[in-house]
This record gives C-alpha cells, structure tokens and sequence, in this order.
C-alpha cells in the first residue's frame, strides 16, 4: 500500500509509522474511569437525594434582628473564608518550594502561591474596614 499525505490515513501513519486508532475504541483505563465516576456520581445523588425525599417542616435557627448583627456575621464569614484560602496558597506554595529542587520555574511558582497568600491575609485583614464602609452606606 502506498502511503501518500493526501490518503485518509496517509498523514498519521507517514508521522508515527502506525495506523492511528479507529475513533470508536477507547483505552480500557478510560472505560474504567468512566465507570468509577459514574458510580460515584450515583452514590452521590442518592446521598444527597435521600434526606430531602423525608424532609420536614423547615425550622428557622438563626435570624437576624438587625442590620448591624447581619454585617457582622459577614464579616467573619469574609475574614474567616479569606484566611482559610489565603493559608491554603502558603501551604500549595510551602510544598511547591520543597519539591522544586532548584528548578528556577518551580521556584517562581511557588514565590508566586506565597504572594497570593500575602494578599489573602492582607484582604482577610481589612475585611472589617470593607463591612464598616458598607454599614456607613446602609446606615447602620
């Protein structure tokens, strides 16, 4: 068979020197993924489904009797979310610094995960002074 760039399948097998695969088959460890993830996904939605099909009458637990006791929940809900992920980018950056073993690349992202840390705990800081101005807007 002569092999010629414009055949169908002359453009890959003249490159790699091998037919390329039919489209149809996939890799048995591609099969296998996409039997786990379906799985999960199933066990999944039953976890999550289940409850809501004997759910109750809704209770109220916490309401809030002012504005001000609202922007203060917000802004510990702010500071606390910001320095949760603000830590998270010093470890991913702490752990990208050990394994870099002098790559200058690794290097750089890892000096890059800690100034994203910085700003995370600087914004975590100032969370109280954006819920103050907000509270100046709303009048509380």
């Amino acid at each position: 068979m002569r092999v010629t760039p414009s055949s169908p399948r002359g453009g890959a097998l003249a490159r790699t020197g091998t037919p390329p695969r039919p489209a149809t088959t996939r890799p048995r460890a591609i099969r296998r993924r996409g039997g786990w993830l379906l799985g999960a996904l199933v066990a999944v939605l039953l976890v999550v489904t289940a409850p809501a099909a004997h759910a109750e009458a809704a209770y109220v637990l916490a309401q809030a009797s002012s504005v001000t006791q609202v922007l203060n929940n917000v802004r510990g809900w702010l500071m606390g979310i910001l320095a949760a992920l603000a830590t998270v980018f010093l470890t991913v950056g702490g752990v990208r610094y050990v394994l870099a073993a002098g790559d200058p690349s690794e290097v750089e992202k890892a000096k890059q995960a800690f100034r994203s840390a910085g700003w995370g705990y600087a914004l975590a800081a100032l969370a109280p002074l954006v819920v103050d101005i907000l509270a100046r807007i709303v009048g509380a």
